[in-house]
């Protein structure tokens, strides 16, 4: 009998070590991955808050250009100096801002 009791407890004790791993690898993910990309995503989000017309912006492709017009989820940007290439594009294609200096 007293084996039996010994053998349960070492399996409860299994179990809970193994409970107490998927605790700690899942925190570790969360301060890992999870909780950058939310902070990443709030930077951008401020960031294409503040933009104003006449900054400089780079695309997610690499492309500089300037803000001509801005709607609620599309931007029209200005790319080149012979000022006739105008690309409407979403917000989200917006990588960095350079507030302009007016």
């Amino acid at each position: 009998m007293n084996m039996n009791l010994l053998a349960t407890g070492n399996a409860a004790m299994g179990w809970g070590t193994i409970i107490l791993y998927v605790v700690v690898i899942g925190a570790f993910m969360y301060f890992a991955a999870i909780r950058p990309q939310k902070k990443e995503q709030k930077r951008l989000n401020a960031m294409l808050a503040t933009m104003e017309v006449g900054d400089v912006v780079v695309t997610t492709s690499g492309f500089y250009g300037v803000l001509i017009d801005i709607t609620e989820d599309d931007v029209i940007v200005e790319f080149g100096s012979n000022r006739n290439c105008r690309i409407p594009m979403k917000k989200a294609a917006i990588a960095e801002v350079e507030k302009s200096n007016e």
